[in-house]
């Protein structure tokens, strides 16, 4: 089943109009939510982020589209699609409706919801083989548009085939300044000695959930130095740990970037508390 604008239709009935902007244009934006039990993972977060990616685009909110409201609509879905206690994966878009070429003629919004089972309720540390690379064909804008989740994503897409062309795990990101900003699915954090560092937002880095999250966790740990600071390509084999964040995958620690192989310690230490953030919140 899909919610499409409110309404429970099944896959096969499920359709958009060529001329939707989402399709046409990229004109959409959208959110990855980890369901467990019927329980919406830092849903606060998610729905603050869809409201300011909303503006950002400057789509028009309509006046039902409150919290209670968004999540009722994921949880008739669940239910439809029999994953109320099972842990789920949801993908909510919210696109503008349709009309105009280039420029819109209207603000207005349409919305489709789908559903998917995942295998593990809470996060796992996969600690298995997970190389990098440098995509270097294409560059990231920094600024306020790269930081949302928009249907924009053909450089994640030509890196994607670029990592898979070359047998690679993943490929991390730059921007126009050659700075590293993140990895094709998620946000990177180096680790050196006590220091956590991460790229900013200005960087053109996605303003991730999980990002968030962790650095939430990591300054409440005295242990640790949070930093958000432009990482250069040189600091990579210089760094100790490595890991890539989303909320799907949790923290996916890299193993190897070039010669350099990496620890998980402080991978396996946030990951702890990170479950255990998400079983509290």
């Amino acid at each position: 089943m899909i919610n499409t604008n409110g309404e429970l239709v099944n896959n096969e009935q499920a359709s958009l109009s060529v001329f939707n902007r989402g399709f046409a244009y990229g004109d959409a934006v959208f959110e990855t939510i980890r369901v467990i039990k019927g329980k919406l993972m830092f849903w606060e977060d998610h729905y603050f982020r869809l409201m300011s990616s909303m503006r950002i685009m400057r789509m028009e909110i309509p006046q039902n589209f409150s919290p209670d409201f968004l999540e009722q609509e994921i949880k008739g879905l669940l239910e439809a699609e029999d994953l109320i206690d099972s842990p789920a994966r949801v993908k909510f878009t919210v696109y503008r409706k349709e009309g105009g070429f280039y420029r819109p003629s209207t603000r207005e919004i349409g919305y489709v919801i789908t559903a998917t089972q995942l295998q593990d309720p809470f996060y796992l540390l996969d600690e298995s083989g997970y190389e990098l690379e440098l995509f270097k064909d294409h560059y990231v804008n920094s600024g306020l548009l790269s930081t949302i989740k928009s249907n924009n994503r053909a450089i994640n897409v030509l890196g994607s085939i670029f990592a898979e062309e070359n047998d690679y795990d993943n490929c991390l990101l730059l921007n126009e300044n050659k700075s590293v900003v993140e990895a094709l699915n998620g946000n990177i954090f180096l680790v050196k000695g006590n220091e956590i560092k991460t790229p900013p937002l200005s960087d053109g880095c996605l303003k991730g959930v999980l990002r968030g999250k962790i650095i939430e966790i990591v300054k409440k740990l005295p242990e640790y130095k949070l930093v958000e600071e432009s990482v250069s390509a040189f600091e990579l084999q210089k760094a100790d740990e490595m890991f890539v964040t989303n909320v799907i995958i949790g923290i996916r620690p890299v193993s190897k970037y070039r010669k350099k192989e990496y620890n998980t310690t402080v991978a396996k230490t946030l990951l702890s508390r990170l479950n255990m953030m998400a079983r509290l919140g």
